[in-house]
């Protein structure tokens, strides 16, 4: 029977394994291992040493296999640092409701406080992926595709209810007057201005990889899209210091008011993953917990 496609349908090795093996039998003899943890959205598991094999968990995740498939092939030769390469799209089947991808698999470590929060060159770095990303040129023929892409210019008024209500959740752990200051200061200050800008989207810790220490690579970009790009600042409350947000910040040399929607994406951001996570994950409390910390302070 297949899944209610509202709910979150099961998914474990052996499903995934017969999906592959009857989808692409190019692929069959190839190792399987499931990555745990991985990302709120998706169940990934590792195929043989090249591939990595990624099923949505959950309705808000499905299509990204096919934006990935369009888009990052696009994106990749102008940015500097590496992105997934998407190798294919599997249909649904066996139960499973939904398309599903392959990528390349890319070696690397989550990015870290401790490893790269001190770091100026880091900052930089990431200033620098976002200049390109922002100038990001898709080439012609992509205009209709990227007219379909959400942008984010609504997005903070849309989560007003939501962020209010997290507020009074976490009034014994944080200031909840300095976040209600804040987060009204983030709704009155101007919108984005000019043309609509390439973003990220989900731009923090968890979707950067490191290799010797160093940032090699961007992934999950789910939240691929073109509007505000204030969205993509959530990065310099969740990874960096005072110190190197200031050299973020003059790096990618934008207007205060755009920095204050980014302090505000990653306190609503913050707060949600607070309220929903922090009583059963001491590891997202603590990170959560930095984040609106670094928000409230700027």
């Amino acid at each position: 029977m297949t899944p209610d496609p509202d709910q979150r349908p099961p998914i474990d090795t052996v499903l995934v394994r017969r999906l592959v093996d009857t989808q692409f039998p190019q692929w069959a003899g190839l190792p399987l291992k499931l990555i745990d943890p991985a990302g709120s959205d998706h169940v990934i598991h590792r195929l043989g040493d090249e591939l990595s094999v990624r099923l949505p968990r959950h309705r808000e995740a499905v299509g990204q296999a096919a934006k990935d498939q369009y888009w990052l092939p696009r994106l990749a030769p102008q940015l500097p640092l590496a992105v997934p390469v998407p190798v294919a799209v599997g249909r649904p089947a066996l139960g499973y409701p939904w398309p599903w991808g392959v990528a390349r698999w890319l070696d690397g470590e989550a990015a870290t406080v401790e490893g790269l929060g001190d770091s100026t060159e880091t900052a930089r770095e990431l200033a620098s992926f976002l200049r390109a990303l922002r100038d990001f040129d898709p080439g012609a023929g992509a205009g209709a595709a990227a007219g379909r892409l959400g942008g984010s210019d609504a997005g903070l008024a849309g989560r007003d209810g939501s962020t209010r209500a997290a507020i009074a959740a976490a009034a014994d752990a944080f200031d909840a007057p300095a976040m209600t200051a804040l987060w009204d200061a983030v709704l009155a200050c101007p919108r984005h201005q000019g043309p609509p800008m390439w973003f990220h989207g989900d731009f923090h810790t968890g979707n950067l990889l490191t290799v010797d220490g160093r940032l090699s690579a961007v992934i999950d970009f789910g939240g691929f899209g073109l509007g505000d790009p204030s969205v993509d600042l959530m990065v310099a409350f969740t990874l960096m210091t005072a110190e190197t947000r200031a050299v973020f910040r003059g790096a990618l040399d934008g207007d205060d008011a755009t920095w204050l929607r980014g302090r505000g994406w990653a306190l609503t951001a913050g707060l949600s993953a607070y309220t929903t996570y922090a009583a059963t994950s001491p590891r997202i409390a603590e990170q959560t917990s930095r984040q609106i910390r670094a928000a409230l302070a700027g």
